[in-house]
Order: C-alpha cells, then structure tokens, then sequence
C-alpha cells in the first residue's frame, strides 16, 4: 500500500466539504440538497465514480466552482469520494442536508482551510484515509479568548 497527501488550497472566499457516497445518483441528489438550500448559494461538485468507467461525475449552479470541484476530485481520485466547494453559503447552512441524502455514508470535512487528503493505493483502488485540517493546536483559550469568541458569533450573526 501507497500512502500520499493530496495538497487542495481553496480560495478566498470558497469553502470546501469532501465526503464518501455510494452510488451514481449522488450527483443529482446532493445538486439538489445545495441548491434547495439556498437562493443565494454559488457551488460546484464533483464525484469519483468507483467502477464502470470510472469517471469524475460533475454538477453545479457556477462553472468556477463546478471545475475547481473537478480538479480536486480528480487529484484525490478515491472512488466514491465527493468534493463541494460553495461560494455565498457556508458549510453550517447545508452539511445537514448534505448528511441527509441517503446515498452519504460520511463526511470528512467542511472547511475553508487549506487541506491535506491523507489517501492510500491498495490492490482495489484509492481511499481517503483521512483529512489534515488546520495547524496543529498552539494552547487553551483563556477568558479573553472565550469572551472574542463569543462576540464573534454574534458579529456574524450565529448568536443572539
């Protein structure tokens, strides 16, 4: 077995979720849990068919995002992987319903990070073994760090 790290970098502004499905219709059903979810979000998706031809299965409501979702599900290339990235949404606004469609056996992250895919090569395929997500940890918030914290949700409008 090969273990690699697969480096993604989203933009600005974009957030990414990557997950595990099963089945080909994943496409269409997670196009409409996304676009169902609001008027406003841009996305883009991308799922790695696992047998038959093998493809990268696409959709979205942005062209942008749509090929930012191909280039990364194609570098990860694990079969039954999916990658959304999503613009004018966050992850917290659909990763219920992304949880919810029946052909979603997990998710692996949902972040605006840059991000490590930990893959393995074995004698079936590629598979994500997990995701690398943010630096490693610096210390443990004090009173003043609670206190920004909780102010921060406010000011993005998460809490009362």
């Amino acid at each position: 077995m090969n273990l690699t790290s697969v480096k993604l970098e989203p933009p600005k502004g974009v957030n990414v979720i990557i997950g595990q499905a099963h089945f080909i219709k994943t496409v269409e059903d997670l196009y409409e849990a996304l676009a169902s979810s609001s008027p406003f979000i841009k996305f883009g998706l991308a799922f790695c068919e696992s047998s038959g031809p093998a493809l990268v299965r696409h959709d979205g409501n942005d062209e942008g995002l749509e090929s930012l979702a191909v280039e990364y599900a194609s570098k990860i290339a694990a079969g039954h992987s999916f990658v959304i990235v999503l613009k004018d949404a966050y992850p917290i606004n659909v990763l219920n319903r992304i949880k919810l469609v029946e052909e979603v056996s997990c998710v692996y992250c949902a972040t605006a990070n840059p991000i490590e895919v930990v893959v393995v090569d074995g004698e079936f395929g590629r598979g994500i073994v997990g995701i690398i997500d943010g630096v490693k940890v610096k210390g443990v918030e004090g009173d003043k760090e609670k206190e920004e914290r909780r102010e921060f949700l406010r000011r993005i409008g998460y809490k009362r």
